[in-house]
């Protein structure tokens, strides 16, 4: 065995044991010649052949880290397969009696939709919004009306030619967060009664949309990795009159779903030829666990189609609640939309955030976030193996900061959900992100929290909660 293997035999046996984690950075090149008496030539074989193992990534700029192996020994859940019929929906004071539960402080947050605010660097917005204000031209209140904020405009469409899609701010829209641009964005496209295609599982705020718009749904086979079935979705085209899409394809809520790039052209494709515009909801694009990040459809479009939907409360500023939509040939319906329903989103929030990406900071904020987010996503998978019963189906995300489970025959998710509750644990039950409550064996549990002694007990708990309704 020559000197590098041995070195990277070494290093894989302590990534082996958990000395080093998931996420973590391994020593660096000129730290591991030191420490290992060895030359630069030697370390960097080393560490590519712990790279082809799939065991430490190379990160620009950053160094080696541990790579995240997700759900590595158990099953994926199968392709869901919904009816094909188009569904009325009413599900949103069910969602609502759900989701109550998340916003105690003293329940572990396994069901929460959002990540930790101890992520995001709020004292350095908290001083862009002091300075913005103090600085704040009182036109502002009138000139910063929607479309919104020029500057911040300017600045997204600068994010947007970093990622590959060129366009013009005079394209986007500010809103008070993206379920506003996912509202504007499905009036703008759509009439009461029209049908839209969704995911199946998908957001429950996007089934909540539409059903307050008055839309029917038609539900989309969704494979846990890939995506959404665009065979399936072609077939359903040629069935009925669907008037728009409203799809997650990067890091999909819930099931971590990450559609491929040549899924995604015929996605596009498909849609342009049948004239159906594409609601893009892509709030966990920045979320991605491994480089480089996962293209928008809003790139491979040349019709003006896709409304691509985004906000900063993911990655950024929770709470914020500031959000925008890309809106191709429709942003001048999205517009007026905006105006007559809230005129604008708050003035100093949108030069806040202007300030903030102007000066820089932004790409360092993400590379730590992403790698957080990597590292508790691992850890709680890694409990979810230790804990949970046989049979468990697992859905391996590549981004963002949700795991879908799929329980063994037997278990009921509602059950779970208010057994799980009453000891303190609040976690998001398979039905509520279905037009017809199905799902009634998964969960989704959030990672978006730092892995805590609690977090470690409440998965065990879990585990000892699904044993005991199907006997396993």
């Amino acid at each position: 065995m020559t000197r590098y293997q041995q070195l990277a035999d070494e290093l894989a046996r302590r990534i082996g044991d958990g000395t080093l984690r998931p996420g973590e950075r391994v020593p660096s090149v000129r730290h591991a010649c030191r420490s290992h008496e060895a030359s630069p030539s030697t370390v960097l074989q080393a560490y590519a052949l712990l790279e082809s193992r799939g065991l430490i990534e190379a990160r620009p700029r950053s160094g080696y880290y541990v790579r995240a192996r997700l759900g590595q020994t158990l099953a994926e859940p199968p392709v869901s397969r919904p009816g094909t019929d188009a569904t009325a929906l009413t599900v949103s004071d069910f969602i609502f009696d759900i989701l109550d539960s998340a916003r105690d402080r003293e329940v572990v947050p396994l069901g929460s939709g959002f990540p930790s605010p101890e992520l995001f660097p709020l004292d350095r917005l908290a001083r862009a919004l002091a300075v913005s204000a103090r600085r704040l031209d009182p036109w502002r209140s009138v000139t910063d009306l929607a479309p919104g904020n020029d500057e911040l405009r300017r600045q997204i469409a600068l994010r947007y030619l970093s990622a590959g899609v060129s366009l013009s701010p005079e394209e986007i829209v500010i809103t008070s967060g993206a379920m506003e641009a996912i509202n504007l964005c499905l009036q703008a496209v759509t009439r009461p009664g029209d049908l839209v295609a969704i995911e199946s599982p998908a957001f429950y705020g996007g089934l909540q949309a539409i059903e307050r718009l008055g839309l029917r749904v038609i539900e989309i086979p969704t494979h846990p990795r890939d995506g959404v079935d665009v065979g399936a979705l072609a077939e359903a085209l040629e069935r009925h009159p669907i008037r728009a899409c409203l799809f997650m394809l990067n890091h999909q809520n819930p099931l971590g779903a990450c559609v491929p790039d040549d899924r995604r052209r015929e996605l596009v494709s498909l849609l342009a030829r049948h004239d159906v515009p594409l609601i893009e909801d892509d709030v966990y694009a920045e979320l991605h666990f491994g480089e480089p990040r996962p293209l928008p459809a809003k790139s491979l479009d040349s019709a003006g189609q896709v409304l691509h939907v985004s906000s900063f409360a993911k990655c950024l500023a929770p709470g914020y609640r500031v959000g925008w939509v890309a809106a191709g040939r429709h942003a001048r319906a999205v517009q007026r939309l905006k105006l007559s329903t809230s005129l604008g989103t708050a003035v100093p929030l949108q030069a806040a955030l202007a300030d903030y990406l102007h000066h820089g900071g932004y790409d360092h904020h993400l590379r730590r976030l992403r790698q957080a987010l990597a590292s508790q996503t691992a850890r709680a998978i890694a409990a979810i193996e230790r804990h949970f019963p046989p049979g468990v189906q697992l859905a391996s995300p590549r981004g963002g900061y949700f795991v879908w489970i799929a329980l063994p025959p037997g278990a009921d998710a509602l059950a779970l959900h208010r057994q799980a509750l009453a000891r303190g644990i609040s976690i998001a039950p398979g039905p509520i992100f279905s037009a017809t409550r199905g799902f009634n064996r998964c969960i989704r549990l959030n990672t978006g929290h730092p892995w805590t002694d609690a977090a470690e007990r409440a998965v065990a708990t879990l585990g000892e909660m699904i044993r005991a309704q199907y006997g396993g």
